[in-house]
């Protein structure tokens, strides 16, 4: 594909000469220049540079969707003529909501790497929100998330379950197992709005007829890791958070499980992909996963 199509969709999709040049790899004055390049092939301008803001002109939407129409058509010719071959190489942006970005995602991609080493896997993180807006910006081509909110543009496959528990510092003089009244008059950390984390959460006290705001929240935290080192630092504050994100501190003990009676906090990690769309290295990333993902 003509290199000058991508270097105008990294500007479409990032709307900043700078972040495309960090993407592409290549200087800032060169973006500017396969721009003009372009805007001079088809003498119309496809970026609106006035007030400090770059914006799509209406030709730019125009040649933005024509190219992502061109880079999904390339990546199946590059992908047909590698079955020829036996071969799978190309790129795969992946996009993974916190939990599974941090802790069950790394040593499945150097996994994954290791078998295809042609391929070349990219990794962007966020709260689920986060990446399904990636994904419909189609700034990546596979998102993984939790939680249960579904969106009819996409499809979604589950590939493993998780639990929410609550935990709290070990030198906590607390009891080891609650009621759900109980659970309410505890200062909660959790996660912060839009999170697959918080939506289960939600969910599960629904059942109760609770409510989040019927916690006491001391406080939302953009990510687990914060979270935890919160907890590992005051003896007498809760949060909940994946059993999966706390693999470690349980074995060195410094943190603890407490139950919470009649309250089940589950949810299944789920594939997200673009209804329709078709990647033979997806396809590949989706199967390993599913063989690996009961190791995990």
């Amino acid at each position: 594909m003509d290199f000058r199509l991508n270097v105008f969709l990294s500007v479409a999709h990032n709307l900043n000469f700078s972040r495309a040049a960090n993407e592409l790899h290549i200087s800032q004055p060169a973006i500017s220049r396969h721009i003009k390049e372009l805007e001079e092939t088809y003498k119309i301008q496809f970026f609106d540079r006035s007030k400090g803001k770059i914006r799509l002109t209406p030709a730019g939407e125009i040649l933005l969707k024509r190219a992502e129409e061109i880079a999904e058509k390339y990546k199946c010719l590059q992908e047909d003529l590698n079955s020829l071959t036996g071969t799978l190489s190309g790129e795969l942006r992946i996009g993974a909501s916190t939990t599974i970005a941090q802790y069950l995602l790394p040593p499945l991609i150097a996994q994954f790497i290791s078998i295809y080493p042609d391929v070349h896997l990219s990794l962007l993180s966020g709260n689920t929100e986060q990446i399904e807006q990636m994904l419909e910006d189609l700034k990546i081509d596979i998102g993984l998330i939790e939680g249960y909110h579904r969106k009819p543009i996409f499809r979604y496959t589950g590939f493993q379950q998780d639990e929410l528990v609550l935990v709290t510092n070990m030198g906590n003089k607390c009891k080891d197992e609650i009621s759900i009244e109980e659970l309410s008059l505890l200062p909660l950390l959790l996660r912060e709005t839009g999170s697959g984390t918080l939506e289960v959460i939600e969910k599960a006290l629904a059942m109760h007829n609770k409510k989040i705001s019927d916690m006491n929240i001391l406080m939302q935290l953009g990510n687990t890791e914060s979270i935890k080192l919160f907890l590992e630092n005051n003896s007498s504050v809760y949060a909940i958070i994946s059993i999966a994100a706390i693999a470690k501190e349980l074995k060195n003990k410094s943190l603890k499980i407490i139950d919470i009676k009649g309250l089940e906090m589950s949810r299944e990690f789920a594939f997200v992909i673009n209804q329709g769309s078709q990647n033979m290295i997806r396809k590949r990333f989706v199967e390993f996963l599913h063989r690996k993902a009961k190791y995990i």
